[in-house]
């Protein structure tokens, strides 16, 4: 397994937010990640699920 792993910065940018909000949501567990050492880093998988589980579905008007 290869998979590679994203820092602060990449979730960051994955996710299109600011890396303060990254670093909220690590101290705040809303967001999966791996510790490595003192390192904090995201699956890229992860991060896309987390989107799918944040996407609100549209509301059908008539």
């Amino acid at each position: 397994m290869s998979e590679s792993l994203l820092d602060v910065d990449g979730a960051a940018q994955r996710l299109g937010v600011s890396i303060r909000w990254v670093r909220r949501a690590v101290a705040e567990r809303r967001v999966p990640f791996v510790k490595v050492g003192r390192h904090v880093r995201f699956r890229e998988d992860d991060l896309s699920d987390y989107i799918e589980r944040q996407t609100v579905p549209a509301v059908e008007v008539r």
